[in-house]
């Protein structure tokens, strides 16, 4: 059974010791696909770097909005370009999935939010310019991310909602712009999660992607004693740990869990161009 994780932040410090070992343990659970986004700049060539080395791993390049701060207009979007269109290095092109990942975060606000919006807009005008989809973050800041979005979507040939935790608002407002939507284990938090499952039937089928955001939201539906088998933290999440978000989902929406494996890789596959066998 195959799987794709469309979100590993494998160039986090959380996998500085065991890096080749994270990665074939995805491969063993099935994961067989995984896509590393990037932070910002200097991330984004490490993610690219990364999806070189290990096969069926791919890459996207941008800036979160906690690191829009950074961003400086003209000069940061001309080396997005050169990041998306693999001009550094030997880097190949078909390894860059996507921009992003770039968006608004209006729940931390570790970057003014003027910083974020002027970052957000510049990433969509970068992807817009080069045909790349977009891969985005949205945390309490829908109102502005929605005009934004809408302005730059008829240019953009993909658009991705990662880790969505909104509401029914949010999601049909989405699904309107023919946006994808990503699903981490958020869904299985019985603390914060729950207004999430009523609206996964609502995700079309051939829009719905799965994702753990690891190192982050590791999915409470799975055992502990998993979590910190072969002296793995307990706290971290790993792309391993995806099927357990896929079962969850699965029984949520009544399919198999083959069948909504085939279903979210195939929508991967096709909006991240990468072959799915």
């Amino acid at each position: 059974m195959n799987f794709a994780d469309i979100a590993v932040n494998l160039t986090s410090p959380a996998f500085d010791n065991d890096r080749d070992e994270v990665v074939a343990r995805a491969k063993h659970a099935g994961v067989n696909f995984l896509v590393i986004p990037g932070s910002n700049l200097d991330d984004s060539a490490k993610s690219i770097a990364l999806a070189q080395v290990y096969e069926g791993c791919f890459a996207t390049a941008g800036v979160h909005p906690h690191n829009a701060k950074n961003w400086d207009g003209a000069a940061s979007s001309e080396r997005l370009l050169k990041l998306a269109a693999s001009e550094i290095g030997n880097l190949a092109i078909d390894k860059v999935v996507a921009i992003g990942e770039c968006g608004l975060d209006f729940n931390r606000d570790f970057s003014p939010r003027d910083a974020q919006l002027k970052c957000f807009e510049d990433q969509l005008a970068v992807a817009a310019r080069i045909g790349k989809p977009v891969f985005m973050h949205e945390r309490d800041a829908f109102d502005d991310f929605l005009p934004i979005l809408k302005k730059y979507r008829a240019d953009l040939p993909r658009a991705l909602v990662h880790c969505f935790t909104g509401g029914e608002r949010e999601l049909e407002a989405h699904l309107d712009l023919d946006c994808h939507i990503g699903i981490t284990g958020w869904v299985c938090d019985e603390r914060r999660g729950r207004h999430l499952l009523p609206l996964l039937s609502r995700i079309p089928a051939n829009r719905l992607m799965l994702e753990t955001d690891a190192p982050y939201l590791v999915p409470r539906t799975m055992p502990k004693s998993v979590r910190g088998k072969n002296g793995r933290s307990s706290g971290r999440n790993e792309p391993s740990f995806l099927p357990y978000v896929a079962e969850f989902v699965a029984g949520i929406v009544g399919k198999s869990l083959g069948q909504l494996a085939m279903e979210t890789v195939e929508n991967a596959a096709r909006f991240f161009g990468f072959t799915p066998d």
